[in-house]
C-alpha cells in the first residue's frame, strides 16, 4: 500500500511565496507509484488541504488529519518544505514529536538552533580546520550599539537578522554612517540582530543530506554575484548572480570542504537534506562558516537540485531517499 504524504508548505514569514514555488516542484517530481501526497498549506490560524476543485480542507490540528469524500486521512509522514517559521525553526517539528508523526527534517531542538546564526557559530566555532568570521550579537537597537561595533570590529560589516532567512533584512556596511540604517532595517525583521565583519573570499553554498545510514556531501556550488552579495534578490531573480555547479576548487580544497561538512552535519545533530553556506577566504584558503539552511529550496533552479543533479542522481530518487530516511 502506498504511503501517505503530506506536503507541508506556506508559513508566517516572507519566505512563504519560496517555499509554495518549492511545493510546486517537490508535488509534481515526487513518485506517485509510491506515495499519495496532499499538499498541506500553513498560515496563521488557517492550516488547510486544497483539492483539485478548490475546495479547502481544514486541518484537524489533534492529529494533523483532513476528511476527504467523508473519510479521514491520517498521514504515515510529512515532507516538511516550509522554510522560515513554523517549519524552519522547530515548532513545527515540536508539534510533528508530540503526535508521534515523522518528518523529513531536522528535529526540534536542531531546528530552533540552527535558525539562530550566532548561537549556530557557537557550536560549530571548534569544529577543526573551520573558521568563523568575528561579530557580536546585538539584543536591542539602542544608541550604544554604533559605538561598540566601531569599537570591537572591523568595516566592512555584513548586519543580517539572527533568526531568518533569504538573506532578507540583510546589509553589507562600508562606512559607519551606514550602520543605523543597517541595523534598523535588520531589527525590523528581528528581535537578535548579528554584525560580523566581512570575510573577502569566493563564496560557496554546499548540500548534505543522510539515507540509509550514510551521509552523503553533495558538490558545492560557487556563487559569483553581480551585487554586494548574495542577497535575497540575488538568489531569486535570474541572471544576477553566477552559480558554477560543481564549483572550482583544487582537490585538497574539495577533500578539506567534504570533511568538515560532514562534521557540521553531525556536531549539529542534523537529518534530512541541509545546504551550507560558506567562503573560502582569498588569501588564506581557510574555510568560514556562514550559515546553515535546514529547510533549503527546492525550485528547479535551487541550489541542492544542480547539485543533485550533478552526482548523477535523479531529483525524484533523492526525494524518495528523504522519504524513507524518516522511516528508517
Amino acid at each position: 500500500m502506498k504511503k501517505k504524504i503530506a506536503l507541508v508548505t506556506g508559513g508566517f514569514t516572507g519566505e512563504s511565496v519560496i517555499s509554495l514555488k518549492s511545493a510546486a516542484v517537490v508535488e509534481k517530481t515526487l513518485d506517485r507509484s509510491l506515495y499519495d501526497i496532499f499538499k498541506i498549506i500553513i498560515y496563521p490560524g488557517n492550516w488547510y488541504h486544497e483539492t483539485a476543485a478548490g475546495e479547502k480542507i481544514p486541518v484537524d490540528l489533534n492529529d494533523f488529519s483532513i476528511i476527504l469524500q467523508d473519510q479521514k486521512i491520517k498521514f504515515d509522514g510529512v515532507f516538511n518544505i516550509l522554510h522560515g517559521s513554523p517549519g524552519e525553526d522547530g515548532k513545527l517539528a515540536g508539534y510533528f514529536d508530540m503526535i508521534g508523526l515523522p518528518y523529513t527534517t531536522c528535529d526540534a531542538l536542531t531546528s530552533a538552533i540552527t535558525m539562530n546564526k550566532g548561537y549556530t557559530k557557537a557550536i560549530v566555532q571548534d569544529i577543526d580546520e573551520l573558521f568563523v568570521a568575528r561579530s557580536i550579537q546585538l539584543f536591542d537597537n539602542n544608541s550604544e550599539n554604533i559605538t561598540r561595533i566601531l569599537k570591537e570590529l572591523r568595516l566592512p560589516l555584513f548586519i543580517k537578522p539572527n533568526n531568518g532567512g533569504s538573506s532578507i533584512g540583510m546589509s553589507k556596511v562600508k562606512e559607519p554612517n551606514e550602520l543605523q540604517e543597517a541595523l534598523d532595517k535588520a531589527f525590523a525583521e528581528d528581535s537578535q540582530v548579528l554584525v560580523e565583519e566581512f570575510v573577502s573570499g569566493r563564496e560557496f553554498s554546499i548540500g548534505v543530506y543522510r539515507s540509509r545510514g550514510i551521509t552523503t556531501v553533495l558538490p558545492a556550488t560557487e556563487i559569483i554575484s553581480s551585487k554586494e552579495f548574495f542577497d535575497f534578490e540575488a538568489k531569486y531573480s535570474p541572471g544576477v548572480c553566477e552559480e558554477i555547479t560543481p564549483g572550482r576548487m583544487t582537490t585538497e580544497e574539495v577533500e578539506r570542504v567534504n570533511r568538515i561538512i560532514e562534521k557540521v552535519y553531525q556536531k549539529l545533530n542534523c537529518k534530512g537534506a541541509v545546504r551550507i553556506d560558506y567562503f573560502l577566504e582569498s588569501e588564506t584558503g581557510k574555510f568560514y562558516f556562514i550559515e546553515i539552511n535546514t529547510v533549503p529550496g527546492q525550485t528547479e533552479t535551487s541550489l541542492i537540485s544542480q547539485q543533485v543533479r550533478a552526482l548523477g542522481i535523479d531529483v525524484k530518487d533523492f526525494y524518495n531517499a528523504l522519504i524513507e530516511e524518516m522511516f528508517s
